[in-house]
C-alpha cells in the first residue's frame, strides 16, 4: 500500500517541478560542450534551448562579457562572430524587457586556435 501511494506521488512531484521550472526559467547550452575545441577559421555555431520563466522576456549572447548577439528565438543555433585564439565563455542569458540579465543563464569555456 505504501508504494502504491508514493507511486501516485510521482507524477504530482514531477508536475509541481516542472511548473516551478518554467517560472524560474533555464539555459542549456547544447553546443559547443564546455571546454570544447574551436577553430579560429572555421564559422562556429552556438546551439541553445532556453525557457524565459515569468520574468524573463528574450536571449542575450555574450562572449566574454560582452554582448554578442541578441538571439530571437528561444531554441536554434546561432553563427558567432570570428573568435581570437584564445580562451573563451559563451554565454546564454535570459534578459527581461528592458535587456537586463534576470540571473537565468548558462555559459561555457572553450578554447579557440
Amino acid at each position: 500500500m505504501k508504494n502504491k501511494r508514493l507511486a501516485g506521488l510521482l507524477p504530482l512531484s514531477l508536475a509541481l517541478a516542472s511548473a516551478a521550472f518554467g517560472q524560474a526559467g533555464a539555459v542549456k547550452i547544447l553546443a559547443p560542450a564546455d571546454g570544447a575545441r574551436l577553430d579560429a577559421l572555421e564559422q562556429n555555431r552556438i546551439a541553445y534551448e532556453v525557457v524565459p520563466g515569468t520574468r524573463g522576456d528574450h536571449v542575450h549572447l555574450y562572449v566574454d562579457g560582452r554582448e554578442a548577439a541578441i538571439l530571437r528565438q528561444l531554441k536554434g543555433n546561432h553563427t558567432l562572430d570570428t573568435l581570437a585564439p584564445g580562451s573563451r565563455e559563451l554565454c546564454v542569458k535570459v534578459v527581461n524587457k528592458a535587456h537586463v540579465p534576470i540571473g537565468v543563464e548558462q555559459c561555457v569555456k572553450v578554447k579557440v586556435e
